[in-house]
């Protein structure tokens, strides 16, 4: 006979993922894990009970508590039904490894479809495809122009958390001007029509402080012409560049540009993930996320309308090693990075995360480790894999934005460094952030990114570390107790109970505690637990007030995008609208606002008659009452033809008025920039007399009526635009031992604008205004956070002298290019057209003086 062969085996089926785990069905190596733990079996159970047909599902496995195994028991009971292939996906290449290398130990047959499709091995794409073995991708593979894999019955998402930075930013096109100069340049060039020319000269030049922290925003569909430029610009970038732009081309006109001078992104807000056939067609999409969040992150983040949440069964999560946090920051000294150092030196053997660039990450891991102790970066991670680092017995390992995917248990590293808050991963994110006053919806994935981080090193519930959080806003971060309330109870406790131990601490007293804690021994057992456990009972996780109403609205916006982008306008619109109806609360405003100025201009570009356009002229007006003092960024967005002239605000007006006056006084250009000079250097000192003088300057010199007001307790500079808006500084350039801001300080901050009211004979000062605390590396202690008034905010030096140099670059315009115009009005429109550009009008000054408010939000 010359063919042999024996019958298909028959698979024995199982009633839940867990009795196919309990029943020894999978051939489980000696290194397998001995049991699940409590929580995975109630997770896997309760899928299997309620959940198996469920389209989209979120399961929710805090991080260290173990997602990978439940994943991979899913994947395993759903494959054994053979109704089709099942695949397993993970943001990174290095994440892939390790849950191929998890499934091998527990038995579970799974193979690699990473990299390039075209170097698969075909036997290994056979068994994906036939069902016979579990396919372990990365987002990348799902989410590309053209995948290349089977539709699924079955795709688990691990990290699902991290989907808007692996799949919200896969959407779309990236241009660093440091690595991709000549590509940022041909780009700016076909966005000229929707630039002022001296923004694009600013954009062209040498980096320039007035230009560095804006980012802009460009809907290019507004201009026809112009979007078939930048399509065409598009087309001719770098091989590199091809696949992003085949991912949004056919809906490039519904795509928002994201320009600043350290580069552009082009990307919808919400992924079109419908027209990934692999992603949409797949019977179910399960989400394994270390958080479900209300917000709609997920939703948002993967373009899907409705994903079901499935939390954990306990309400109290499972303990996920023990961390002890330290600020050194706070620490008396002011050397942060010398306290910090004495840290890693405890070990040697260090992880340091961070948002910044991958150059500058890896700079900060050397300058934090010791002599002789070596270095591993991002090449080592993808060349050799973690586990170079994780076997050496010293090192400090960089990495820039990898809050995820890295399992460093038991001795494999003991300190994480957390550098900087991870609040703004890329220019859609630094927007929404900082121009549209919207951090509310990109809370969930910031606070995420820092919860991830800090447990990278405890993987499992008797673990420990230590977690080091570096930077001055990172520290503010904490500091806000809104933030604080927003954590899971224990995590609260631990990072209470390390500011505790930080604040006003000796740098020897920190390092005591660390090593006390290294050691695990009785002095840490019955000293320092017993005093965490007294934060952990009063700690309680409390909901964002505008949790509710982002979770309502979106599904609305996943389809108001899915509509934009398939070119239905008018349809898109009325989403859009709707789910701005229901971002009711305050701390949303600035979103409402953006949405419906979206809104207004779809609704425009779909208007089949003068009705329709009327209203989206009203919707942009609607946006701006909702946007607000954070609507600044409304004024650099073009009219809708028809729109009335957008009316100034008046202290806007105020200013324009000022300036005007005292360009038609011939002011002498010489003595004029020396003045602008030395208001420049003053507030370049930390003495107090030269720094409040280089305030009043500013403040005259910005159109206010600019003073140091005598007495007691007044601030250190007013500047007032008349009765409109007034403005009260206070510089704290002193040193505090612990880098917070006294109680007496906050409460002398609530005081100021009305001894200003009373010194003026009024009764209370104008309905907006404010009050600005100007210090460096200073925040306000959690317990004090409630004491400040809700119009006190706190900003820093860099801030002030950013716009001081803006203010100096617009008054040298001025005086080249104003003085000597006859024409009233041509002088008005052109002090205008040079303080807006050089983001110098009162209401963008006080946009950018009051990003931080001191009180937690209502």
């Amino acid at each position: 006979m010359a063919f042999h062969g024996k019958a298909k085996k028959t698979q024995q089926e199982f009633e839940s993922p867990e009795e196919l785990y309990l029943r020894g069905a999978l051939g489980r190596t000696g290194e397998a894990v001995p049991s699940l733990w409590l929580h995975q079996g109630d997770v896997i159970r309760e899928y299997a009970k309620e959940h198996q047909s469920t389209p989209d599902l979120a399961l929710e496995l805090p991080t260290g508590t173990g997602k990978t195994l439940p994943g991979l028991l899913i994947s395993e009971w759903v494959r054994r039904k053979a109704e089709g292939p099942v695949i397993y996906a993970t943001p990174t290449k290095q994440l892939a490894q390790q849950v191929l290398a998890t499934a091998k130990r527990e038995g579970i047959p799974a193979v690699s479809l990473t990299g390039r499709a075209k170097d698969w091995d075909v036997t290994d794409e056979s068994a994906v495809e036939s069902g016979t073995a579990i396919g372990i991708v990365t987002y990348n593979t799902v989410f590309n122009s053209s995948p290349k894999l089977p539709e699924p019955r079955l795709i688990v998402f691990d990290d699902a958390h991290a989907g808007e930075q692996f799949v919200g930013n896969k959407h779309g096109i990236g241009i660093s001007r440091s690595d991709e100069e000549e590509s940022y340049l041909a780009v700016l060039e076909a966005l000229a029509p929707f630039v002022p020319e001296l923004l694009k000269q600013r954009l062209e030049g040498e980096p320039d402080p007035g230009v560095h922290h804006q980012v802009r925003l460009i809907l290019p569909a507004t201009n026809p012409p112009a979007l078939t430029s930048l399509d065409a610009a598009l087309a001719r970038l770098p091989d590199a560049h091809k696949y992003e732009l085949a991912m949004i081309r056919s809906g490039l006109a519904s795509c928002c540009v994201y320009i600043s001078y350290s580069g552009i992104q082009i990307r919808p807000m919400v992924p079109p993930t419908f027209e990934n056939k692999v992603f949409t067609r797949a019977a179910q999409r399960i989400y394994l996320s270390a958080t479900l969040g209300t917000g709609g992150e997920l939703e948002r983040a993967f373009g899907r309308r409705n994903i079901v949440r499935m939390p954990l069964p306990t309400k109290t999560p499972p303990r996920s090693g023990r961390r002890l946090f330290v600020f050194p920051d706070l620490v008396s000294g002011r050397d942060p990075k010398g306290v910090t150092r004495r840290i890693v030196a405890a070990t040697n053997k260090a992880l340091v995360l961070s948002q910044d660039t991958v150059a500058r990450t890896e700079s900060a891991a050397r300058e934090l480790a010791g002599e002789n102790v070596p270095i591993f970066g991002r090449d080592d991670l993808e060349r050799r894999g973690l586990g170079v680092f994780a076997s050496s017995t010293t090192g400090v390992l960089g990495l820039a934005n990898r809050y995820d995917g890295l399992d460093l248990p038991g001795d494999a590293c003991r300190v994480v460094v957390l550098g900087g808050s991870p609040d703004a991963v890329g220019l859609q994110e630094r927007f929404l952030s900082e121009r549209a006053g919207a951090t509310a919806v990109i809370a969930e994935r910031i606070r995420t990114r820092i919860v991830q981080g800090a447990g990278r090193c405890t993987r499992g519930p008797n673990d420990y570390a230590v977690v080091v959080v570096l930077g001055s806003d990172i520290t503010k971060y904490f500091s806000r107790p809104d933030n604080l309330k927003s954590l899971e109870p224990e995590l609260q406790a631990e990072v209470a109970f390390g500011w505790e131990n930080s604040s006003g601490k000796l740098p020897d007293e920190v390092q005591e505690n660390v090593e006390v804690f290294l050691e695990q021994g009785a002095t840490w057992r019955e000293g320092g637990e017993p005093l965490l456990a007294e934060f952990r009972e009063d700690a309680e996780k409390l909901p964002s007030s505008s949790d509710e109403a982002l979770g309502q609205a979106a599904p609305l916006e996943v389809e108001a995008w899915e509509l934009a982008f398939s070119g239905r306008w008018a349809d898109a619109s009325g989403k859009l609208q709707e789910a701005a109806k229901l971002l009711y609360p305050e701390a949303i405003r600035g979103y409402r606002g953006l949405l419906l100025y979206i809104s207004g201009v779809w609704l425009h570009l779909g208007a089949s008659g003068e009705t329709e356009r009327a209203r989206a002229r009203e919707l942009v007006r609607e946006a701006g009452l909702a946007a607000d003092t954070r609507g600044t960024w409304l004024k650099e967005m073009p009219d809708l033809p028809g729109s009335a002239k957008s009316v100034l605000n008046p202290s806007d007006v105020l200013a324009i008025n000022a300036i005007v006056t005292r360009l038609r006084g011939k002011p002498r250009p010489v003595k004029t920039k020396l003045d602008l000079g030395e208001m420049q250097e003053q507030l370049s000192q930390e003495e107090s007399s030269p720094y409040e003088q280089g305030l009043t300057k500013l403040g005259n010199f910005l159109g206010a009526e600019a003073s140091k007001p005598k007495g007691q307790g007044r601030c250190d500079s007013a500047w007032e635009w008349g009765t409109s808006t007034w403005l009260t500084i206070e510089a704290k350039s002193e040193e505090h031992s612990d880098g917070l801001i006294p109680l007496k300080d906050v409460r002398q901050a609530n005081t100021q604008l009305d001894q200003l009211a009373a010194d003026r004979g009024m009764d209370h000062p104008p309905a907006n205004s404010f009050v600005i605390l100007v210090a460096d590396r200073h925040s306000v202690d959690p317990q004090h956070a409630p004491v400040a008034n809700p119009n006190v905010y706190l900003s820093s030096t860099s801030i002030m002298r950013s716009i001081a140099a803006d203010t100096a670059t617009a008054w040298n315009d001025l005086l080249t290019t104003a003085v000597g115009l006859t024409s009233e009005a041509a002088l008005r429109k052109r002090v205008e057209v040079v303080l807006t550009d050089n983001g110098c009008l009162p209401t963008q000054v006080i946009d950018r003086l009051t990003q931080n408010r001191i009180r937690p939000g209502e």
